[in-house]
């Protein structure tokens, strides 16, 4: 497939990167020579220095035979451009949008983008996933990895396993005797840094980072025998009203829950401005957010959720340690460099968010193939939870568990028959219809994919 990716900022050069991992013809167009140097020196892809909304430079980058095109540039009017010109002069298949403002994503505005208007096929906003992920974590914060699947019915969650964990030593084929009626199973483990699929014998230890898909309404009760108490937090302290923060304050404040305070501080005074002007129910703080002085204005120290959303990684991890020192409960912090992970807990803070996976997870879903309805990026890419429906000539209709032959890397997840939800067993029949969630480490993506074909008498 031959991709032409506008933009070689954060969200396109992981975009680049991901698909050139998986051996895409990708080309990336920026104006800017810097973040060219940049990609041809880390990525294995061709490199355009130009305007990708330049007919010219789009046709020097090989439009005309591309199949499919993201413009991920920081501006939505140029993003919106680039679709219009591959469509109207190099009508390419597939075009992809980057749109950072809400206003452009207002619901009774989605009739713009259609073929006949403004033909963008599919539009991204990692910014506003990036704040629906961060709100989904903090409804469960001992996890620190939070995602739904089969239409919000199941949860994956990541736990970290500490050494009062009750489960640990025991084979997991045990769990499912001792915890019969829970609809839960643990479907990745990361040892030591290496992430692998476990078999049933398989035992749990302590520091053992898990990944467990849990139907939603098991969900406390999975996380309670994992050792892990949750806690349901009613104030929260915002730092950073960029993008990402702002969504994060307007989707708390359109919660139904009347008990949820929150508070913001800004060090931008005209951000801050506009964040008071946008929000209707959030106090604004204007100051620098590693001032003790704002902290304390703000009430930190008797926050339940301190949660730093600048744009400069070392600003969230000090502040979020500050915040942590003055008593707040708990602290996540966004982290855009993956090398400064291994800080997190040497400082004291107990979570972080990293935008890479839900940018990249979001353009998966629109590049895999078979009938994949969701996708979502593990860690580097080093696995991914793909979310399947399963029609009349696909290859496992009709066809229980143990006559699969599911690829070694690989484990099927839960499963979602009209309304039930449930852990698949050996016997378990996939009919029509049934949708169905596989982890599967990187390598065996193709193969899990295969399963999941249909005929081209489908089409």
């Amino acid at each position: 497939m031959k991709i032409i990716v506008c933009g070689a900022g954060q969200v396109g050069l992981q975009i680049a990167k991901h698909l050139s991992d998986e051996r895409m013809d990708v080309i990336v167009i920026d104006k800017s020579s810097y973040l060219i140097k940049k990609v041809i020196d880390e990525l294995d892809v061709a490199a355009i220095c130009g305007y990708a909304s330049y007919p010219n430079v789009l046709e020097r980058a090989g439009a005309h035979d591309a199949d499919m095109i993201i413009a991920a540039t920081m501006s939505d009017e140029v993003n919106m451009v680039i679709c219009q010109i591959a469509h109207s002069i190099f009508s390419i298949p597939r075009k992809i949008a980057r749109i950072r403002s809400d206003f452009y994503l207002e619901e009774n505005y989605s009739s713009f983008y259609r073929s006949d208007h403004l033909p963008i096929d599919e539009i991204i906003s990692p910014e506003k996933e990036i704040a629906e992920g961060l709100l989904k974590r903090l409804g469960v914060p001992v996890a620190f990895e939070v995602t739904e699947f089969l239409d919000g019915a199941a949860v994956l969650v990541g736990l970290t396993l500490k050494e009062e964990c009750a489960v640990l030593s025991t084979p997991l084929r045990q769990l499912s005797e001792l915890f019969s009626t829970l609809n839960a199973i643990v479907v990745g483990i990361i040892r030591e840094n290496n992430l692998f699929v476990p078999n049933p014998e398989d035992e749990l230890q302590t520091n053992d980072s898990i990944y467990i898909f849990s139907d939603k309404r098991d969900l406390n009760r999975t996380i309670e025998i994992f050792d892990k108490k949750s806690f349901i937090g009613k104030s929260i302290v915002i730092l950073g009203m960029g993008a990402i923060g702002l969504n994060v304050a307007r989707m708390l404040e359109n919660k139904k829950n009347e008990g949820i305070n929150v508070k913001v501080i800004e060090k931008i005074k005209d951000r801050a401005v506009d964040a008071a002007d946008l929000l209707e129910k959030t106090v604004v703080l204007n100051g620098d957010g590693l001032d003790t002085e704002i902290l304390d204005e703000a009430n930190v120290g008797l926050a339940d959720f301190f949660v730093a959303l600048t744009d400069d990684d070392k600003t969230n991890l000090i502040s979020c340690a500050k915040a942590k020192s003055h008593g707040c409960k708990f602290t996540m912090a966004l982290i855009n460099d993956p090398s400064l992970d291994k800080m997190i807990a040497t400082m004291g803070i107990d979570s972080f968010i990293s935008p890479k996976s839900i940018t990249v997870s979001s353009i998966l879903r629109h590049i895999r193939h078979g009938m994949v309805r969701s996708v979502y990026s593990i860690g580097n890419g080093e696995a991914e939870v793909l979310e399947f429906r399963v029609l009349e000539s696909s290859p496992i209709a009709g066809k229980t568990l143990k006559d699969i032959d599911f690829p070694k890397d690989s484990l099927a997840g839960l499963l979602k028959k009209e309304a039930e939800v449930l852990v698949p067993r050996s016997d378990t029949k996939f009919e029509t219809g049934d949708v169905l969630t596989v982890f599967c480490l990187r390598g065996d993506i193709s193969k899990v994919e295969n399963l999941f074909q249909v005929g081209v008498d489908f089409f």
